[in-house]
């Protein structure tokens, strides 16, 4: 009997154990087929955010947040095997991104460190926390400062899940010493800029021992997330809660006081003590699960799959693959429209200049001649920008100068009377009916010179209106070359300067001349004949006088219409032959000399923000079309 009960005892011990093993296989071989199909899907969004695609479109990912101390270091610890920094106050200062990968073949335990352009590569898990907090210190400065620049950590282990993870700054209430007073709020803005996006899950850690509803971490996330679809709750602590408390917590866990569609997982990670007592994380994780199995009120929570960091790990996995795959569609046609978006922005930009010098060069003489002709048709009448230039001198040239002239018309009939009425008053040995030929020169060369005042002004107010053409054409041509713009403005001005002296001093000689008080005999006859056919009669008591008046008067009113007709033309043809004409001619002619041993890169070096729009357009457009092929081969 007994010996048949031995044989029997035996036979079922190895039908146990050869079905323990046939289990321990298919759930190897699963575990297997499951870290295949999760493990693309990781990489894939680990390697869209290494090209820089989250700067464009937000990327699904997993996020930490925790108030201080609540154990949020520890978690972090067990999913990824490396001590990271520990301490009291403010130990996360950066973002800090964890990506886990299980790997095999060799590789026992190997880091990648890396963070704006830096990268550094290292095989001892002790040297994590130094490099952390050294990357840290240059980030945010030394101290107790925070900045939202990302560290990415990427450990390489066979003992590791296939995850990744974005740790955040603590919640700090109160400052401490070093703090800014509102550290609290900086750091809560940081939290929230993450958490915030519909493509993240938020895991928030909660101590067991303190009263899960004041946990200020959770709070924020009901805030972004108030149905609870992308927050999972990690319980930390629970060899620390009062007794009696346990049912409370164990609701709490079972998702009957504060619901979350994707629950909550309790842990027990390695403590500070054990960390003295060099407790390994493997030991730490046989002590945690004894723990649970031990626990009269948590045990429970084992078959549920509610306890450990091991069914955390495979979890946090299983939500964030889960959420890839939601996420992927939409992901696709989001960068599909930047794409476009950036195409169009693009044409804006014309290419810059070649950067080899031979092609610089060619580049520098083919903007030089399109300005040049562009000036040419300007000072020509044939190209318009904005407004016409040629309409607005014929404008300035009319009201400012031409009607200005008939208007002088009138007084200097008025002042003739004068002059006349003063001349006869005064009259010497000279006889009635000869006429005081100096009196004549006099009263002419007095209204001539009143002249002058407005010519200059007319010449200032065509320099302005061409020198505003000018600019317009050389923002045109040069508007992405800053040194090429200042150096043509340059040009501009200072022969629109010099043309001005010559303008000025041709100006002056036309009055020089009109004070020489001359005109062709058969001109002045023939205006003088139609001034007299349009005076009125007059009665005969006035005759004698009259006569005598009406001849000095219109004899200086006809040589006053020449003068007139003469300046009305002569002005505006000075002017425009120094101020656009020569200008013009000048400056085509001063802007080639640029190719005579000029510095081509200097002269085209664009200006800054041009530049680096152009680069910061054609970068994104590069990683995002890097992104949408990646993402083109799981959909």
């Amino acid at each position: 009997m007994f010996s048949y009960f031995s044989d029997s005892s035996s036979a079922h011990h190895d039908n146990v154990e050869h079905s323990q093993n046939e289990r321990q296989k298919m759930k190897g071989e699963v575990h297997s087929h499951f870290e295949d199909s999760i493990r693309p899907y990781i990489d894939l969004i680990d390697n869209l955010r290494s090209v820089g695609i989250d700067k464009d479109v937000p990327l699904p990912h997993i996020v930490v947040i925790g108030d201080q101390s609540s154990g949020k270091s520890s978690v972090l610890e067990a999913l990824s095997g490396v001590a990271l920094p520990r301490g009291s106050g403010i130990v996360t200062r950066c973002p800090l991104e964890l990506r886990l990968k299980k790997v095999t073949g060799g590789v026992c335990w190997k880091a990648v460190l890396s963070y704006g352009d830096k990268k550094t590569e290292f095989v001892d898990s002790s040297l994590v926390g130094n490099h952390i907090e050294a990357a840290q210190n240059e980030l945010a400065g030394k101290g107790v400062g925070i900045c939202d620049d990302l560290i990415t950590l990427e450990v390489m282990s066979p003992d590791v899940c296939d995850l990744t993870l974005i740790d955040l700054p603590g919640i700090a209430r109160v400052p401490v010493k070093g703090q800014p007073d509102d550290i609290g709020k900086q750091i809560k803005s940081l939290i929230t800029k993450f958490i915030e996006k519909p493509e993240t899950i938020n895991m928030v850690v909660v101590p067991c021992n303190i009263d899960i509803a004041t946990t200020e971490a959770l709070k924020m996330a009901q805030e972004v997330d108030p149905d609870g679809k992308r927050t999972i709750a990690i319980l930390t602590k629970p060899d620390l809660i009062d007794r009696g408390t346990e049912r409370n917590i164990l609701d709490i866990v079972q998702n009957k006081v504060i619901p979350l569609r994707k629950g909550y997982i309790m842990v027990k990670c390695r403590g500070q003590q054990q960390i003295n007592e060099n407790i390994s994380l493997e030991e730490a994780a046989q002590m945690e699960r004894d723990f649970f199995k031990m626990h009269k009120d948590f045990r429970c929570l084992l078959n549920e799959e509610k306890a450990t960091v091991k069914c955390l790990a495979a979890k946090l996995t299983q939500h964030l693959v889960d959420h890839i795959k939601k996420s992927l569609p939409l992901l696709n046609e989001q960068i599909k429209k930047q794409q476009c978006d950036l195409r169009n922005k693009l044409k804006v930009y014309e290419a810059g200049p070649p950067q080899d010098p031979k092609g610089a060069k060619q580049f520098l003489i083919e903007i030089l001649t399109r300005f040049n002709d562009q000036i040419k048709s300007l000072s020509s009448g044939e190209l318009i920008i904005k407004e016409n230039l040629f309409v607005q001198l014929r404008a300035k040239y009319k009201e400012e100068w031409n009607d200005k002239l008939n208007d002088t018309k009138t007084s200097f009939h008025n002042l003739i009377e004068e002059r006349i009425a003063c001349s006869q008053d005064f009259r010497g040995r000279e006889m009635l009916g000869f006429s005081n030929y100096k009196m004549f020169e006099d009263v002419l060369q007095k209204q001539v010179a009143t002249l002058k005042g407005p010519a200059i002004d007319l010449l200032n107010t065509i320099k302005d209106i061409i020198i505003k053409q000018f600019t317009d054409v050389v923002n045109q041509c040069f508007e992405k070359y800053h040194r090429l713009l200042d150096i043509t403005m340059d040009k501009i001005h200072n022969i629109q300067s010099i043309q001005q002296e010559k303008a000025e001093q041709r100006i002056s000689e036309q009055f020089e001349m009109e004070n020489m008080i001359y005109t062709q005999d058969s001109i002045h006859l023939k205006i003088l004949n139609e001034i007299t056919d349009e005076i009125d009669k007059f009665s005969e008591d006035k005759l004698p006088i009259f006569d005598i008046r009406s001849k000095y008067s219109e004899m200086l009113q006809a040589y006053y219409e020449i003068v007139v007709q003469r300046m009305a033309d002569q002005l505006p043809l000075i002017i425009s032959l120094f101020m656009l004409k020569q200008t013009g001619d000048l400056l085509r002619t001063d802007m080639l000399s640029l190719l005579d041993g000029a510095d081509v890169s200097e002269l085209l070096f664009e200006a800054t923000d041009i530049s680096i729009k152009r680069r910061d357009l054609r970068a994104r457009l590069d990683r995002l079309s890097i992104g949408q092929e990646k993402i083109s081969n799981f959909i």
